[in-house]
């Protein structure tokens, strides 16, 4: 891969449902330099469960251990992920 090819990541994000929680996660999501394709959200039993289809030339570990650091978030996901 050279440094101008972006990867596509999906990830699966699921979190305590309060108000704030989806704006904080793409506050971080943007901030690590990553840019959302696709994203669609449930709710399920006061949680959200997020399926996310990712864009970026940056290593999708950083973003993971940055997403499982927040106070709501109850697991991070990737299947694509080593």
């Amino acid at each position: 891969m050279t440094s101008t090819e972006l990867t596509l990541t999906e990830l699966t994000v699921v979190a305590h449902h309060r108000p704030e929680v989806l704006e904080r996660l793409l506050r971080v999501i943007r901030h690590r330099g990553f840019v959302v394709h696709k994203m669609t959200m449930q709710l399920e039993n006061e949680k959200i469960w997020l399926d996310l289809t990712l864009a970026s030339r940056r290593d999708i570990g950083l973003l993971i251990n940055q997403l499982a650091k927040l106070y709501d978030v109850v697991d991070v996901t990737c299947d694509d992920c080593e």
